[in-house]
């Protein structure tokens, strides 16, 4: 994605502590979202949204042919969802519980 920039992986690291914490100085679900849209192309934003119905609908356990018809994302990135849900950092899991939970 980055071309002609060589960061350290210390910088990169920290790059992406300062976007976690610009994040979370977010108060409201319209902050939110008005941040994403200044960071995020509209096309960044909408494969994040897609991959999040994803989770959903994995969660219900529907086949992966049924959810790129519902959806239209690739069997592909389901399925790197389906993984990531399963065995990734548990950023996915802890989402789904936390919703579950209000």
């Amino acid at each position: 994605m980055k071309t002609n920039r060589q960061f350290s992986q210390r910088h990169e690291a920290q790059t992406e502590r300062n976007l976690v914490a610009a994040l979370l100085t977010q108060r409201t679900p319209e902050e939110l979202r008005a941040f994403l849209k200044d960071l995020c192309t509209p096309a960044e934003l909408q494969a994040m949204a897609d991959r999040w119905a994803v989770v959903e609908y994995l969660q219900q356990n529907l086949p992966y042919r049924e959810i790129h018809r519902i959806t239209g994302v690739s069997v592909t990135t389901i399925g790197r969802v389906a993984r990531y849900l399963a065995t990734g950092a548990g950023g996915y899991a802890l989402a789904v519980k936390r919703l579950e939970n209000n």
